[in-house]
This record gives structure tokens, sequence and C-alpha cells, in this order.
């Protein structure tokens, strides 16, 4: 499949690249935590550690220029109702699923729906924070707050780690500097990936050289790798660490400019194009798998169920996409219908499309 002309491939490959990883993570905790072991995955997603979410979210800012001044309906529309109709509908059909159905639990069900509301749930609360992180960001816009005061104040709140009662306060104060650093340096990222993308054997060493001195910092002595987690060495130093998320975000889009300019990657450019679709529908089939290998006894190698679980749980959104494609009944699962629409021009265009757009998980929807 061929990307849109409004869209830029080594921005979807960097999506794919860090999709990859997000699921690699859950791919490889949750299979320590039911194994006890630790497998070579582990050791992947732990180099990843210091940049794995914050290039997420550094991604997402990249675009937010092109829609922040906009109206507030028709940016609430974009940055805040977009990402929160996805989440509703995935928290429900998990929560229906997981504690409804396979617990037996109607109780524990509607318990877990009201407090999603105000407590993001599960692996959904990287969308929940996206609509926080475009409501913030809109309002410091609004109150005309310079950038030199947001990103040191998001900064002292990234290394303090707090961890208060409500999960989605410690995950602001974790993340939202990479996202209006994102929003920030946006131009300087595409100048330096164009520049890179015209010179690959520099860009290629230049990787090469933070891939060292990144897995030199977070294996250095202390670190201590568990089922389901790790604890970095000298990287695990605060600030360190948010150096280390920055430069691991910008070298992820560096090494997404460096694969787009092979026709081999296209796979990785369409998966990054629709990393939504992964995002919220991999951990229902993650668990199932997992829990049929390690019940069939075939597979309880720890890095190798991880590994399998891994390709199923990427494997099995990408088939549900192309059947709800082929069948036409479905896109709402991941499209949002014209009537989650806030702003009559979205809605418009939504109910006049009948295919699943690839635009749908882009960033950058103006």
């Amino acid at each position: 499949m061929n990307s849109s002309p409004m869209r830029m491939p080594w921005v979807d490959t960097a999506k794919g690249l860090s999709i990859i990883l997000v699921v690699m993570m859950y791919s490889a905790y949750n299979t320590g935590e039911y194994t006890g072991g630790v497998g070579f995955l582990h050791y992947v997603i732990g180099f990843a550690t210091p940049f794995r979410m914050p290039e997420f979210f550094l991604i997402s800012g990249l675009f937010l220029s092109q829609v922040i001044d906009r109206p507030w309906r028709r940016y609430v529309d974009r940055r805040v109702v977009h990402y929160l109709y996805f989440y509703v509908l995935w928290a429900i059909i998990s929560i229906g699923l997981k504690i409804g159905i396979f617990s037996r639990d109607p109780a524990g069900m509607l318990h877990d729906l009201a407090m999603a509301v105000v407590q993001p749930y599960g692996v959904l609360w990287f969308i929940y924070m996206l609509a926080v992180f475009g409501l913030a960001a809109k309002l410091l816009r609004q109150f005309a707050v310079p950038a030199w005061i947001v990103i040191p104040i998001a900064a002292c709140l990234q290394m303090w780690a707090p961890h208060p009662d409500s999960y989605a306060v410690e995950q602001f104060a974790a993340y939202f500097v990479f996202f209006y650093v994102g929003f920030v340096m946006a131009p300087l990222v595409f100048r330096l990936v164009e520049w890179t993308q015209a010179r690959p054997a520099l860009a290629a060493a230049g990787l090469l050289l933070w891939a060292v001195i990144n897995g030199l910092l977070v294996y250095s002595p202390g670190y201590d790798m568990q089922p389901v987690g790790m604890r970095m060495g000298l990287a695990a130093w605060p600030p360190l660490h948010l150096t280390l998320a920055v430069a691991g975000a910008v070298a992820l889009c560096v090494l997404g400019g460096f694969l787009s300019k092979f026709p081999a990657m296209e796979w990785l450019r369409w998966l990054g194009e629709h990393s939504l679709v992964v995002y919220v529908a991999f951990t229902i089939p993650m668990s199932l798998f997992r829990g049929a290998a390690l019940a069939s006894g075939l597979l309880t190698d720890t890095g190798m169920l991880s590994l399998t679980v891994l390709l199923v749980s990427i494997i099995s959104p990408v088939i549900l996409y192309f059947i709800i494609q082929r069948i036409g009944f479905g896109m709402f699962l991941f499209e949002r219908p014209a009537w989650a629409h806030v702003d009559d021009g979205s809605a418009a265009q939504a109910a006049s499309k009948t295919p699943l757009p690839a635009a749908a998980t882009q960033s950058s929807r103006t």
C-alpha cells in the first residue's frame, strides 16, 4: 500500500519502530510475569527503556503547530475528542471482555469503567494522555506562556517523577515534556532528518555511536534485569535519563528517515501509519495467546515465548483491520464515525468516507 502524499514516510517509519517497541515491552514483561524468567527480548527492551515512550510522545507533538492556532472547537475535535473516542471505546471493550466476561464480575466491571474516567486504564493510558497533553498545550498557547518557561518546568517534573494517587498526574509529569519538546523542536527535527537522509553513511555512523553510548549507560554497573521490568545503571540518574530520552527519541526519528529510503521497509512504514490499529487492539490477542501457549506446555522458554507473543500481538490487529476493510463493517473500531465529532466540518468529512482512512492515525490531522 502506498503512502498518502500528505504523509511523511519517515514519520510513519519512526512510528512503526515505536509501536514495535511498545508491544515488545508488554510482550516481554507480561510473559516474564507468568514464567518468572528473563528472555533476550528483555534486554532489547531494556536498551530502549530511556526513550521507548518519550519517542511516541515527541512524534505526536511534531505536528501540533499545524493545528494549535485553530479555533477551540476544531482543535478540541482533532486533538482531544479524537483520542477520547478511541480511549472510551476500547476501554469499554477491554474491561467488558476481561472483567465482565472472562472474570464474570459485573460489579468489578462497572467499578473499573467508572474509574477509567479519572484513571487511565491499562495500556490505553497513552491515548488518554494524548488528549490531556493536547488540551494542556492549547491552554498554554491561549495564555501565551513562553516555551522557555514551560520546558524547564516540565523537565523538572519529569526528573522529580512524583508518584501521587492519580495515575494521570503521574504520567503527565513523566511525559508532557517530550510532547511539548516535539512541538517546539519540530523544525529542528525535520531539518535534522532531511539532512541525515541525504548523508546515509554519516547517519549510520551517528546512530551507531548513539546506540553504543545509550547501551553502555543503561547497562552500566547497578542495572538489574527482572521478569517484569528493569533498573537501569547510570542512565537512571534523572538528568541523564531525561537527556537519553530526548536523544533516543531524536535518534529514532533519524533511524526512521534512514530506513524509509529502503523499499524493503515499506511494511514498517505501513505499520506506523496504522499504529493506532495495533495499539488499541494488541492486548487481547496477547493475553489469549500467551495463556494458551503456557497451558499447552509447547513453548515455555521466556525468550522464544516473548518473541512469539510479540508477533501474534502485532499481526492479529492487522488481520482484524483487513477483515474490517473487506467486509465493510466495524470501521468504528479504528475510525471515528460522524456522530463522534464536535466540529461540523469534521463530521461532514467523516461521513463522506467509506474505507478506513490511513490518515486516521496521523498526529497531523487538520
